[in-house]
């Protein structure tokens, strides 16, 4: 059973049964039921057109459901409008159905994460951790806003932000660790730039350009993590980088700065110097500054920082991280990075081994743990 055939065609099914009037939750229950029929199905007799299987299967699913509570006639109707058979058309709907997922009816957030949730592939764990918020909580989120969309028409696209905001947390899920998911985000982002003249669409697409141009170097042989400043910088992607940087260029010449904007200028910054003892920190800090001013975030907050305990100094980053809640993601993380550079190698050995305990995946634990391991074998 190839998963990645399967999430792939998720997107271009559910527009479908959509743009054939199914109401989008239902539309997505039918299309999770056809997806588990043809993991029953296909390894005995796969199909010749897996996307044609799939929307005849979900929408007879979708079918099957409707006749329990809606009325004949409206029945009648569905089922003469039911998919001719035959090879269905091969068209990338993905783009399309992010942008029908941004529902005027919903609130940014809540569309974001449905979005995420039914057309990004995202677990509700992993739309939580983007949110710094409980699990239970985005679950809640998202059923509230199933429920709000529920019978809703989706002919009213939502707006570029909300697709940006999806688009850029896909990117980051992926990066993180799905590469399948991050080129993903890359290519849609690459669509949406060439659909619309939008200086954030430019930032967005130079940031992901940027950081992916380093992702062969993010890890060693053995999977572990290598950190920014010990990444060999001739695996990265100079032609990924040189795009990068010519779209940003183009659009910081606009005047018109966002967050994405900023945030792909620092990855530029990182990129431009040849070793990390190069890296223009002071300048990185202007940027964070500009980035705490357009989105007041916690986690800008907390990068912010680790750049000032660069440009100015551990002591100077341990101030700055101090103003911040303790229990921000990773705060352990950079707290620990500080206090080594500032000579404190007993309180580091103990904030590496506590952000340990709290990292999000098995690669980041284990770089962190090695890190605590180190120290402590120093003292």
């Amino acid at each position: 059973m190839d998963e990645a055939l399967l999430r792939g065609l998720t997107p271009s099914v559910l527009a479908v049964l959509v743009r054939r009037g199914a109401d989008f939750a239902a539309a997505e229950d039918a299309v999770q039921d056809a997806l588990v029929e043809s993991v029953r199905v296909w390894p005995a007799d796969p199909p010749r057109d897996p996307k044609g299987w799939l929307v005849t299967v979900a929408w007879r699913k979708f079918l099957d459901a409707t006749r329990a509570d809606t009325a004949r006639r409206r029945r009648e109707d569905l089922v003469d409008e039911e998919p001719a058979p035959g090879p269905a058309p091969a068209a990338d709907d993905t783009l399309q159905l992010y942008f029908l997922c941004a529902q005027p009816s919903l609130t940014p957030s809540s569309a974001v994460a449905l979005t995420l949730r039914a057309v990004g592939g995202l677990t509700t764990r992993q739309i939580a951790r983007a949110y710094l918020v409980p699990e239970a909580t985005m679950a809640q989120r998202i059923s509230r806003a199933k429920r709000t969309v529920s019978g809703v028409r989706f002919d009213q696209p939502g707006d570029v932000a909300t697709v940006l905001r999806v688009l850029y947390l896909v990117f980051n899920e992926g990066y993180s660790g799905d590469v399948d998911l991050a080129a993903e985000a890359i290519r849609l982002t690459r669509q949406l730039a060439a659909a619309i003249d939008h200086p954030e669409v430019a930032g967005l697409l130079a940031l992901m350009l940027l950081h992916h141009a380093r992702r062969a170097a993010r890890t060693a042989s053995d999977g572990s993590l290598v950190p920014l400043a010990e990444q060999d910088r001739r695996r990265w992607d100079t032609g990924l980088i040189a795009e990068g940087v010519e779209i940003l260029q183009a659009a910081l010449a606009r005047d018109r700065l966002g967050e994405f904007q900023a945030q792909a200028a620092v990855a530029a910054l990182h990129a431009d110097a040849r070793t990390a003892a190069e890296t223009d920190w002071v300048q990185i800090v202007e940027w964070y500054d500009e980035l705490t001013r357009l989105t007041d975030s916690p986690v800008v907050r907390l990068n912010r920082a680790v750049a000032v305990g660069e440009a100015d100094g551990p002591r100077a980053g341990l101030a700055a991280l101090a103003a911040l809640d303790a229990s921000l993601p990773r705060h352990a993380a950079v707290a620990a990075y500080l206090h080594e550079r500032d000579g404190d190698l007993a309180t580091a050995a103990r904030l590496y081994a506590e952000a340990a305990r709290k990292a999000p995946d098995l690669a980041e634990r284990d770089h962190l743990t090695r890190q605590a391991a180190r120290l402590n074998a120093c003292r």
